[in-house]
């Protein structure tokens, strides 16, 4: 794959971490990758945004972010009330698809959900994707809730003949409750798409070098990893 989509059931739940995690994977193999932030809410123009902190965890990835505003809202909303022009599908596409003349991966970071306005006419980041044809990983919580809002964004996905690579768990908890083990096998089925990984909780505040080292075991070999979703399920006794 040369473009990959990351989206997520909602907001705060580890894209950008995961994220990172598979630019970290790509760049130890030897490939180039640039990070694509789509539109970043909730920041003032001199603070990190999630691309920049793609490239603190990962390493040396290239950045791109198509709009900053600075409410912490929908980007769509934010732009309306910062009196901006939004981000739309198509200059996502477009933004994507010139990085990926320069870099074997562009990994497309999205905002909150699938289905998260970017602009007044309702375009989305499932709209993006479907313009790229690119593949779409879901990042999903770990706990009570994440099978409703993965299975709603699965179907979103196939409804639009889109490919579902497979979900992560964006935050993996020290000590998982009864929900959470049970989700290690109950998210693939909702899905319909392999686990591709789980992120232990508190990976983003690894020092770099060790996050680096340890991103390789926490997703799958389709994500360039060595997780196996079979050991982690009988190690955390789903």
């Amino acid at each position: 794959m040369t473009v990959l989509v990351i989206t997520g059931t909602g907001t705060e739940i580890g894209k950008t971490v995961t994220t990172a995690a598979v630019a970290a994977v790509a760049l130890a193999s030897g490939r180039t990758v640039a990070v694509l932030k789509a539109a970043q809410t909730g920041l003032r123009p001199d603070e990190r945004g999630d691309a920049d902190e793609c490239a603190r965890l990962a390493g040396a990835v290239t950045t791109a972010e198509l709009a900053r505003y600075p409410d912490p809202l929908a980007p769509a909303t934010a732009a309306r009330r910062a009196g901006r022009p939004p981000v739309r599908p198509h200059g996502i596409a477009e933004a994507a698809a010139k990085l990926a003349t320069e870099h074997d991966l562009v990994l497309v970071e999205g905002a909150g959900g699938l289905l998260v306005r970017f602009d007044a006419e309702g375009g989305t980041l499932a709209d993006a994707a479907e313009l790229l044809g690119a593949p779409v990983v879901v990042v999903a919580p770990a706990g009570l809730g994440t099978l409703n809002s993965t299975e709603l964004t699965a179907r979103e996905l196939r409804s639009r003949g889109l490919s579902l690579a497979g979900v992560v768990i964006g935050s993996w908890p020290d000590s998982p409750d009864l929900a959470a083990r049970c989700n290690l096998a109950d998210l693939p089925q909702v899905a319909g798409a392999p686990l591709l990984g789980a992120l232990p909780a508190g990976a983003g505040s690894l020092a770099p070098v060790d996050f680096r080292a340890s991103a390789p075991s926490w997703l799958a070999p389709r994500l360039g990893g060595t997780w196996d979703a079979e050991e982690f399920r009988g190690r955390e006794g789903a």
